[in-house]
């Protein structure tokens, strides 16, 4: 396969994927009336996934700094095929998932009164202060990983290189801070 197809296969993915996590997060893809009972498991799932990822990278990193090239590259297969497992189980949770989760939101409604806001206090500033670069570069890792994986497995190594030094900073704080996120968000579900 030549460069520009794979260029071209990354941004088709990556567009496919960031427009249909928005079309689910703003609720225009209709989901069930009535939300499958494993539904309320999908975010735990998603933080063991994001933080399972995240010991995985880390271990990558070790690994590639002791030259061990073997064990470095099944770990990222590893971490590649759990990332995918959490994007489907993302994707799946905001397409079950008919109500808005608002952090603060203690009775549920969707909305903020000026008492929950205030129950809330600075904690939902620090939540979002983490939460809105986790979905900025989760979003903007995606090419990244698709590119600098495929160039790993192709034993491309300076590109890889290249690649990974913006790929795995991104994706390590988007895996680390998605189990941030959850843990944050989860007093404010409501199953």
């Amino acid at each position: 396969m030549s460069d520009k197809f794979i260029i071209r296969f990354v941004a088709v993915v990556t567009i496919v994927v960031i427009a249909l996590v928005v079309l689910l997060n703003r609720h225009l893809i209709p989901g069930p009336q009535v939300a499958p009972a494993f539904t309320p498991y999908l975010p735990m799932l998603n933080a063991v996934l994001n933080g399972t990822c995240t010991i995985l990278l880390l271990f990558s990193l070790y690994y590639i700094k002791q030259g061990n090239i073997t064990i470095h590259k099944r770990l990222n297969i590893i971490t590649f095929c759990l990332s995918a497992l959490f994007l489907a189980s993302y994707v799946l949770f905001h397409y079950l998932m008919r109500n808005e989760i608002v952090y603060g939101d203690l009775n549920g409604d969707g909305y903020l009164s000026d008492a929950e806001r205030a129950s809330a206090g600075s904690l939902r500033t620090i939540y979002l202060a983490i939460l809105t670069p986790h979905i900025i570069l989760a979003a903007a890792v995606l090419p990244l990983i698709l590119l600098s994986f495929h160039r790993g497995l192709q034993m491309q190594v300076e590109k890889h290189r290249k690649l990974v030094r913006w790929a795995f900073p991104i994706w390590l704080y988007v895996t680390a801070s998605g189990v941030v996120v959850y843990l944050m968000i989860r007093p404010y579900y409501h199953f």
